[in-house]
């Protein structure tokens, strides 16, 4: 049964902040003319933002600011990081926040006190990038975890493409850029299930990874998400308007009752999905990371979140990839779990191959 169109239900858009020049584009015009009610704010830089990120009481409206606000910008540095996990390239991001509001999310790291969407109005600068880029790469010589044959950028780190999508038209074109580029595939993870996207023809170019964790766990975590039996059902639609369809069991929370938990959810993926989605799929296991500094956000909107991410009796520290330092389970009980799930898969789900593990 084909995804039934649904109307921009995570927006109610009252002010946007933008750099002149993001304004002045014509992607930042596409916005503006999308949401003609908002109040325009000008601001020097999209990263320096007081009034927003540097204002401690926005804490409380933390998820409503996620409804309310987005922010235009210029991204000024494009350049392709090297990963291996997910993905061969990290992309220049076309966005960064989110209008979902996900206790655990990294983003928020460096902003303060509030994470709505900044849309990336130089689009077409970070397009021709990653046509260079790719260019220079040549063919894949060898198959690796990220893909046998493509050399995959993830377009999604920063952001969430899928729900962008409903704010501009980055995303779009980012599909659209992709499938002209034979030796390269895009790759985004999603928690939001946005039927325009199948309309896009993609062409096996792009990777769209739906996150996926057990229901308890995504309704007091994943907020204002798509709730997780519907992005199962959703799969496949995605893989038959020409999507590849991964999965991201991600994060695993540890807490009492997990492994039962995830069991079912198992199960359900075998229960729910058509063979041809179990025939390509492939998997993520990401074990949750969380940030004190985040923890102390938390605490002022979504305290009973913490009970569940914040475990210093079962976690250490780790320095990040970016040189921050975060909060992981104990490597002992890290594997261990990592082990569990490996054999809960095996035994509910043994077509779900798993690319890597952290």
């Amino acid at each position: 049964m084909p995804l039934a169109r649904r109307p921009l239900q995570l927006f109610d858009v009252r002010e946007i902040y933008a750099e002149p020049a993001a304004a002045a584009s014509p992607r930042g015009r596409q916005v503006l003319e999308r949401f003609p009610a908002a109040r325009v704010i000008e601001v020097a830089s999209h990263w320096q933002i007081p009034h927003l990120h540097g204002n401690e009481g926005n804490v409380e409206r933390w998820a409503r600011i996620k409804s309310e606000v987005l922010v235009l910008g210029v991204k000024k540095s494009l350049a392709a990081r090297p990963n291996g996990r997910s993905a061969d390239w990290i992309a220049p991001s076309s966005a960064n926040g989110c209008a979902l509001a996900c206790a655990y999310c990294y983003v928020p790291r460096r902003k303060g006190y509030a994470n709505p969407i900044t849309v990336f109005t130089n689009i077409e600068q970070t397009i021709g990038y990653l046509e260079r880029h790719i260019r220079r790469q040549g063919p894949k010589g060898e198959p690796n975890q990220c893909d046998p044959t493509a050399w995959v950028y993830d377009i999604g780190e920063n952001n969430d493409c899928a729900v962008d999508a409903m704010v501009c038209d980055n995303t779009a074109d980012l599909i659209r850029a992709f499938r002209g580029w034979p030796s390269a595939k895009a790759s985004f993870a999603t928690k939001w299930v946005n039927p325009d996207l199948l309309d896009l023809e993609p062409r096996g170019r792009t990777r769209i990874r739906f996150s996926l964790m057990p229901p308890a766990d995504a309704r007091l975590l994943d907020i204002r998400t798509t709730p997780v039996p519907a992005r199962l059902a959703a799969a496949g639609d995605f893989l038959e308007a020409g999507y590849e369809v991964h999965f991201n069991l991600s994060p695993v929370v540890l807490r009492e009752g997990w492994e039962a938990d995830w069991a079912e959810l198992l199960c359900r993926m075998d229960d729910m999905l058509p063979a041809g989605v179990k025939a390509q799929a492939a998997a993520e296991i990401i074990m949750l990371t969380h940030n004190h500094g985040l923890h102390e956000v938390n605490l002022g909107w979504h305290p009973k979140a913490e009970d569940l991410l914040w475990r210093p009796e079962i976690q250490e520290p780790k320095r990040s990839q970016n040189g921050s330092w975060n909060v992981r389970y104990r490597s002992g009980g890290k594997a261990a779990a990592l082990e569990t799930l490996r054999g809960l898969i095996a035994r509910h789900a043994p077509w779900l191959r798993i690319r890597y593990a952290f």
